[in-house]
């Protein structure tokens, strides 16, 4: 896709109401600090519209993108970040799934986990979830550039056992730094797009 504007459209609180948009929106959810943002800064071939940090729960809010007046990437705010308080996370939790529950135009969810990893309880809990609730998650792969070569097949297969993932999931090794795995991800959206057009 040929990014000619990206804008931070719209940002959703706690008390929010979800915009009522016409276009597609494509949501990403994953655990604090797992690099939502950098992913869609790489996406949108912007250096820091989507604020990143080294702090981990810097997105507390829903962050709406435009992108070239055609569709909307969603940043959902990471789950799972330890120093915020137990009613933090409910509010976090409970906007999350109103989103998922309630966007008309929500078309895909991805959800980013950390190759060097094992997959977390909580993202077990929020693939699970996500599944439960009629998604079919496509996993990213984030952070690639940190791990060797030859250690790739071997966490892809501790993502997939991990996340007990569905038969056919796409799992896409992405790394911010290189930017590889951008072109795939911009190819599934695309398909996707074009599926209901």
């Amino acid at each position: 896709m040929i990014i000619r504007n990206a804008a931070l459209e719209t940002v959703c609180g706690y008390t929010s109401k979800l915009p009522e948009n016409t276009k597609p929106e494509i949501a990403f959810a994953g655990k604090s600090n797992v690099g939502k943002s950098s992913l869609i800064n790489v996406l949108m071939c912007r250096k820091s519209l989507a604020r990143t940090s080294g702090q981990p729960g810097k997105t507390q809010t829903i962050n709406f993108y435009n992108i070239n007046d055609e569709l909307y990437l969603t940043d959902l705010p990471g789950y799972g970040f330890a120093k915020v308080s137990q009613t933090e996370k409910e509010k976090w939790g409970k906007m999350i799934e109103k989103y998922l529950n309630t966007s008309k135009q929500l078309r895909a969810v991805f959800l980013l986990v950390d190759i060097r990893h094992d997959p977390s309880a909580n993202d077990k809990m929020m693939y699970e979830w996500m599944v439960y609730q009629g998604f079919h998650p496509i996993i990213i792969a984030t952070k690639l550039d940190k791990i060797k070569k030859s250690q790739l097949q071997k966490q892809l297969k501790a993502i997939r056992n991990g996340l007990n993932t569905e038969p056919g999931t796409v799992i896409i090794p992405f790394s911010a730094q290189t930017r590889q795995g951008r072109e795939e991800i911009w190819d599934l959206v695309n398909r996707l797009l074009e599926e209901e057009s």
